[in-house]
Protein backbone atom coordinates (compact mmCIF):
# COMPACT_ATOMS: atom_id res chain seq x y z
CA UNK A 1 0.00 0.00 0.00
CA UNK A 2 1.33 3.19 -1.20
CA UNK A 3 1.75 5.94 1.69
CA UNK A 4 3.61 9.60 2.25
CA UNK A 5 4.92 11.00 5.28
CA UNK A 6 4.27 14.79 5.58
CA UNK A 7 4.53 17.35 7.52
CA UNK A 8 1.73 19.36 9.68
CA UNK A 9 2.09 22.82 8.54
CA UNK A 10 -0.69 24.24 11.09
CA UNK A 11 -3.43 23.42 13.59
CA UNK A 12 -6.51 25.56 14.26
CA UNK A 13 -9.48 24.77 16.42
CA UNK A 14 -12.82 24.81 14.64
CA UNK A 15 -15.38 23.95 17.50
CA UNK A 16 -14.53 23.03 20.60
CA UNK A 17 -13.53 19.06 19.83
CA UNK A 18 -12.82 19.72 16.12
CA UNK A 19 -9.43 20.40 14.61
CA UNK A 20 -8.33 21.89 11.12
CA UNK A 21 -4.98 20.06 10.47
CA UNK A 22 -2.83 21.39 7.04
CA UNK A 23 -0.46 19.56 6.12
CA UNK A 24 1.90 19.03 3.12
CA UNK A 25 0.42 17.24 -0.35
CA UNK A 26 2.28 14.96 -2.02
CA UNK A 27 3.96 15.09 -5.43
CA UNK A 28 1.39 13.84 -7.45
CA UNK A 29 -1.09 13.17 -5.12
CA UNK A 30 -4.86 13.51 -6.24
CA UNK A 31 -8.34 13.15 -5.05
CA UNK A 32 -11.81 14.03 -5.34
CA UNK A 33 -13.87 16.20 -3.34
CA UNK A 34 -15.48 13.57 -1.04
CA UNK A 35 -12.95 11.24 -0.95
CA UNK A 36 -10.79 9.91 2.07
CA UNK A 37 -7.33 8.11 2.44
CA UNK A 38 -6.31 6.30 5.32
CA UNK A 39 -3.84 8.93 8.37
CA UNK A 40 -1.76 7.58 10.65
CA UNK A 41 0.91 9.56 13.34
CA UNK A 42 4.43 8.93 11.85
CA UNK A 43 5.92 7.84 15.84
CA UNK A 44 7.33 4.88 16.77
CA UNK A 45 4.48 2.39 17.42
CA UNK A 46 1.79 4.25 15.76
CA UNK A 47 2.52 4.19 12.58
CA UNK A 48 0.54 1.67 11.61
CA UNK A 49 -2.55 2.72 13.49
CA UNK A 50 -4.75 3.77 10.68
CA UNK A 51 -8.10 5.73 10.74
CA UNK A 52 -9.77 7.23 7.18
CA UNK A 53 -10.29 11.03 7.06
CA UNK A 54 -12.09 12.94 4.51
CA UNK A 55 -10.28 15.76 2.67
CA UNK A 56 -11.83 19.13 3.34
CA UNK A 57 -9.67 20.82 0.66
CA UNK A 58 -10.00 20.86 -2.91
CA UNK A 59 -7.41 19.05 -5.15
CA UNK A 60 -5.85 22.03 -6.67
CA UNK A 61 -4.42 23.95 -3.10
CA UNK A 62 -1.10 22.75 -2.77
CA UNK A 63 -1.65 21.21 0.81
CA UNK A 64 -4.09 18.85 2.04
CA UNK A 65 -6.78 19.63 5.06
CA UNK A 66 -8.81 17.52 7.18
CA UNK A 67 -10.82 18.88 9.63
CA UNK A 68 -10.87 16.38 12.32
CA UNK A 69 -12.98 15.44 15.56
CA UNK A 70 -10.67 14.65 18.52
CA UNK A 71 -12.75 12.07 21.12
CA UNK A 72 -11.14 12.39 24.12
CA UNK A 73 -10.96 10.22 27.13
CA UNK A 74 -10.15 7.19 25.86
CA UNK A 75 -6.67 7.26 24.60
CA UNK A 76 -7.54 6.86 20.46
CA UNK A 77 -5.75 8.12 17.87
CA UNK A 78 -7.93 11.09 17.03
CA UNK A 79 -6.60 12.45 21.26
CA UNK A 80 -3.38 11.50 19.82
CA UNK A 81 -3.60 13.82 16.55
CA UNK A 82 -4.95 16.49 19.31
CA UNK A 83 -2.08 16.45 21.08
CA UNK A 84 0.37 16.99 18.07
CA UNK A 85 2.51 20.29 16.99
CA UNK A 86 2.81 21.97 13.91
CA UNK A 87 5.96 20.17 12.69
CA UNK A 88 4.97 16.57 13.56
CA UNK A 89 4.53 14.13 10.75
CA UNK A 90 1.47 12.16 9.61
CA UNK A 91 1.59 9.14 7.24
CA UNK A 92 -1.15 9.14 4.59
CA UNK A 93 -2.39 6.47 2.22
CA UNK A 94 -4.09 5.72 -0.98
CA UNK A 95 -7.63 7.23 -1.44
CA UNK A 96 -10.85 5.82 -1.61
CA UNK A 97 -14.50 6.48 -1.53
CA UNK A 98 -17.73 6.83 -3.43
CA UNK A 99 -19.47 10.21 -1.95
CA UNK A 100 -19.06 12.00 -4.91
CA UNK A 101 -21.03 14.68 -6.23
CA UNK A 102 -23.93 13.43 -8.95
CA UNK A 103 -26.04 16.46 -9.19
CA UNK A 104 -28.23 18.69 -7.41
CA UNK A 105 -29.55 17.26 -4.27
CA UNK A 106 -30.28 17.01 -0.57
CA UNK A 107 -27.43 16.84 1.53
CA UNK A 108 -28.03 14.91 5.31
CA UNK A 109 -25.08 15.52 7.54
CA UNK A 110 -25.05 14.33 11.40
CA UNK A 111 -21.54 16.16 13.19
CA UNK A 112 -18.48 15.15 11.58
CA UNK A 113 -20.26 13.48 8.85
CA UNK A 114 -19.96 16.88 6.98
CA UNK A 115 -16.18 16.75 6.34
CA UNK A 116 -16.99 15.30 2.65
CA UNK A 117 -19.38 17.92 2.12
CA UNK A 118 -17.31 20.61 2.61
CA UNK A 119 -14.73 20.17 0.07
CA UNK A 120 -17.75 19.06 -2.79
CA UNK A 121 -19.30 22.21 -1.51
CA UNK A 122 -16.16 24.03 -2.09
CA UNK A 123 -15.76 22.78 -4.88
CA UNK A 124 -19.17 23.27 -6.42
CA UNK A 125 -18.64 27.33 -5.27
CA UNK A 126 -15.46 27.17 -7.24
CA UNK A 127 -17.58 26.19 -10.80
CA UNK A 128 -20.46 28.14 -9.93
CA UNK A 129 -22.49 24.90 -9.79
CA UNK A 130 -23.53 25.05 -5.98
CA UNK A 131 -27.08 26.76 -6.46
CA UNK A 132 -30.05 24.21 -5.67
CA UNK A 133 -28.28 22.28 -3.14
CA UNK A 134 -29.22 22.02 0.36
CA UNK A 135 -27.11 20.63 3.82
CA UNK A 136 -29.92 19.14 6.80
CA UNK A 137 -26.91 19.37 9.30
CA UNK A 138 -27.79 17.39 12.48
CA UNK A 139 -25.84 18.57 15.66
CA UNK A 140 -26.30 18.48 19.16
CA UNK A 141 -25.99 22.09 19.82
CA UNK A 142 -24.59 25.36 18.25
CA UNK A 143 -21.76 24.84 19.63
CA UNK A 144 -20.99 21.25 17.70
CA UNK A 145 -22.20 23.34 13.91
CA UNK A 146 -18.39 22.71 12.12
CA UNK A 147 -17.63 25.42 9.96
CA UNK A 148 -21.01 27.25 10.61
CA UNK A 149 -19.75 30.72 9.34
CA UNK A 150 -18.47 29.51 6.02
CA UNK A 151 -21.13 26.78 5.43
CA UNK A 152 -23.55 30.08 5.75
CA UNK A 153 -21.86 31.93 3.38
CA UNK A 154 -22.21 28.68 0.96
CA UNK A 155 -25.42 27.75 1.34
CA UNK A 156 -27.61 31.15 2.75
CA UNK A 157 -31.16 29.56 3.61
CA UNK A 158 -30.59 26.35 2.15
CA UNK A 159 -28.27 25.55 4.97
CA UNK A 160 -31.25 23.98 6.88
CA UNK A 161 -29.44 23.56 10.94
CA UNK A 162 -31.10 20.52 12.71
CA UNK A 163 -30.52 20.96 16.89
CA UNK A 164 -31.53 18.49 19.20
CA UNK A 165 -30.88 20.71 22.25
CA UNK A 166 -30.35 24.52 21.23
CA UNK A 167 -28.56 26.82 23.93
CA UNK A 168 -31.15 29.25 22.14
CA UNK A 169 -34.66 28.64 23.64
CA UNK A 170 -36.11 30.40 20.91
CA UNK A 171 -34.59 27.74 18.41
CA UNK A 172 -36.87 24.61 18.29
CA UNK A 173 -35.88 21.49 19.22
CA UNK A 174 -35.73 18.64 16.53
CA UNK A 175 -34.28 15.57 14.44
CA UNK A 176 -33.76 14.73 11.22
CA UNK A 177 -37.14 12.12 10.99
CA UNK A 178 -39.19 11.42 7.90
CA UNK A 179 -41.64 14.31 8.51
CA UNK A 180 -38.75 16.38 7.68
CA UNK A 181 -37.40 14.72 5.10
CA UNK A 182 -40.84 15.03 3.10
CA UNK A 183 -40.76 18.71 3.47
CA UNK A 184 -37.71 19.03 1.55
CA UNK A 185 -38.66 15.59 -0.92
CA UNK A 186 -39.37 17.62 -4.16
CA UNK A 187 -39.47 16.73 -7.79
CA UNK A 188 -36.26 18.18 -8.39
CA UNK A 189 -34.36 16.45 -6.06
CA UNK A 190 -32.50 14.24 -8.26
CA UNK A 191 -29.51 12.81 -5.21
CA UNK A 192 -30.22 12.78 -1.51
CA UNK A 193 -26.11 12.44 -0.23
CA UNK A 194 -25.67 11.01 3.12
CA UNK A 195 -22.87 10.84 5.99
CA UNK A 196 -22.40 10.52 9.35
CA UNK A 197 -22.04 7.59 12.22
CA UNK A 198 -23.51 4.30 10.94
CA UNK A 199 -26.39 4.34 13.21
CA UNK A 200 -27.15 7.80 11.69
CA UNK A 201 -26.79 6.73 8.42
CA UNK A 202 -28.70 3.83 8.51
CA UNK A 203 -31.87 5.64 9.69
CA UNK A 204 -31.65 8.05 7.76
CA UNK A 205 -31.36 5.78 4.87
CA UNK A 206 -34.13 3.91 6.41
CA UNK A 207 -36.66 7.11 6.29
CA UNK A 208 -36.00 7.87 2.51
CA UNK A 209 -36.62 4.20 1.65
CA UNK A 210 -40.17 4.78 3.57
CA UNK A 211 -41.34 7.93 2.05
CA UNK A 212 -40.34 6.30 -1.40
CA UNK A 213 -36.76 7.78 -2.32
CA UNK A 214 -35.05 5.26 -4.45
CA UNK A 215 -32.00 3.73 -3.57
CA UNK A 216 -30.40 4.89 -6.92
CA UNK A 217 -30.75 8.33 -5.34
CA UNK A 218 -29.37 7.76 -2.16
CA UNK A 219 -25.77 8.28 -1.95
CA UNK A 220 -23.34 7.11 0.80
CA UNK A 221 -19.78 5.80 1.32
CA UNK A 222 -20.34 2.04 -0.07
Amino acid sequence: MESHIVKILSIEDVTHNVKRFIVEKPMGYVFIPGQATDVAINKPGLENELRPFTFTSLNDWNYLEFTIKIYKGHDGVTEKLGSLSIGDELIVHEVFGTIQYKGIGIFIAGGAGITPFLSIFRQLNQTGDLQGNTLLFANHNEDDIICRTELSYLLGENLVNVLKEPHDPGIKSEVINEELLLGFSGSNINYWYICGPDAFTNAMVGHLEHIGIKKEQIVIEQ
